[in-house]
């Protein structure tokens, strides 16, 4: 049962990952793949997808077929992944500064990005209108965008502005007004407060994991139980098929 809902979830992460793919025109140009300069959304579906995929085979084959290489091998690389989760996370926690580094340097080169790929735009919109953030430590980061920077030479009609999604909401407004940034940081920064967010997402990222703590580490350890579980009802598999096989 496990299994079945595993391979069924991996592929359907990997139908969107390759839909999208497709509908960007990349599975018919596979070179274009390296031409993004930021991160493209969609490898967290094939990624995601695929590891899903592998174990979903492997648990609903082995379990079906009473295969005991497949339920080992799904037993082992699922204890794999929990050793990676259990290692990235004590990483991260011995690491933080690291990781607030590596987060800043992924955020500012995927805003130097930001028109090279829908989804990618689509991605960074959203997490500055949920965390209510722009740029990753304050809204000049968007000095890095060839479109948004403040030089005399940009000749861009954003120039010395930020994208819609940093820019404060109207309850009243029914309709989004993507021109809302347009000169935004040619303001005084008291100014610039009342038009867009002026934090970055770095610190909200920070600020919104310690008023949530609670819920996401219920979700880690949910996600690790689960595993756990998986790799005990693999090994008790095996033990009986094994077990069976020498009564014959």
């Amino acid at each position: 049962m496990l299994g079945g809902i595993v391979l069924f979830l991996g592929i359907t992460f990997l139908g969107i990952g390759l839909w999208a793919w497709n509908e960007k025109g990349v599975l018919s140009n596979i070179s274009s793949i390296t031409d993004l300069g930021g991160f493209d959304p969609v490898w967290l579906f094939l990624v995601v997808g695929g590891v899903m995929f592998i174990l979903g085979f492997a648990g609903c084959i082995g379990a079906l077929r009473e295969n005991t290489f497949l339920l080992k091998f799904f037993s082992v690389f699922l204890g794999i992944i929990f050793f990676l989760e259990l290692t990235a996370g004590v990483l991260a926690f011995v690491f933080k500064d690291w990781i607030k580094d590596q987060l800043y340097f992924f955020i500012n080169n995927n805003i130097r990005a930001y028109r090279d790929d829908i989804d990618l735009q689509n991605l960074i919109d959203f997490t500055q209108e949920y965390w209510q953030c722009c740029g990753a430590f304050g809204a000049d980061d968007w000095n890095l965008n060839i479109y948004f920077n403040c030089t005399d030479s940009n000749a861009s009609r954003e120039r010395c502005g930020v994208p819609f999604s940093c820019c404060t909401k109207d309850p009243a407004e029914d309709v989004i007004n993507t021109q809302c940034g347009y000169d935004a940081r040619q303001k005084p920064e008291v100014d610039q407060q009342i038009v867009i967010y002026t934090k970055g997402c770095v610190p909200q990222f920070e600020k919104w994991l310690q008023d949530n703590l609670t819920i996401v580490a219920g979700i880690f350890i949910g996600i690790a139980l689960l595993q756990i579980f998986g790799i005990c009802l693999a090994q008790n598999l095996v033990s009986d098929i094994e077990a069976v096989r020498a009564s014959w």
